[in-house]
């Protein structure tokens, strides 16, 4: 918050009037609860006062990450890969690509944020939606099904830990 010659709660003004739509969190030692509501309103998606525990904070990333941007709901595209919103299809170069549907959900999932991760569980509601007797771990399967899917594409899936999955172009 304190940045030479600007603060940082004006650069997080800024860009929430740039259209900015990033989650933010906050982590300082301004912990008066003027100072959380001032964050909060210039435009924060949450506000953490040192000390904290560890596990709260990995727990609000993941809030925040479940959160995040909306969706869209038209064609989501990236490096090349497309998705048709109507069909669920997946493109690569106008080629179809040859996906199981588990595949199809995670892939059009990380397309519709591309460059951003999705949290784990984000992706578990999405690939197996209302299936109960899955394991969380079998997105991982998935992911690593899809990855050997994309060599030929430019395009990988990256492993965050404890952040989720997110799409990436490889050079």
């Amino acid at each position: 918050l304190s940045l030479p010659g600007l603060d940082g709660l004006q650069v997080l003004g800024q860009a929430r009037a740039e259209g900015l739509r990033t989650p933010v969190m906050i982590l300082t030692a301004r912990g008066t609860v003027g100072d959380r509501i001032l964050g909060l309103n210039r435009g924060a998606d949450d506000y953490l006062p040192k000390p904290f525990d560890l596990d709260e904070l990995e727990a609000r990333v993941r809030a925040l990450a479940r959160r995040g941007a909306p969706e869209s709901a038209g064609e989501a595209e990236f490096c090349g890969l497309r998705c048709d919103a109507d069909s669920g299809a997946v493109y690569h170069r106008g080629q179809p690509l040859e996906l199981a549907p588990r595949e199809a959900a995670l892939l059009r999932a990380l397309l519709a944020r591309p460059g951003q991760a999705v949290a784990k569980e984000r992706l578990f509601e999405l690939v197996f939606p209302g299936e109960t007797d899955v394991q969380h771990e079998a997105v991982e399967v998935v992911v690593y099904r899809l990855r050997r899917k994309l060599v030929q594409t430019g395009v990988s899936v990256i492993t965050l830990r404890g952040l989720g999955y997110l799409l990436k172009a490889v050079a």
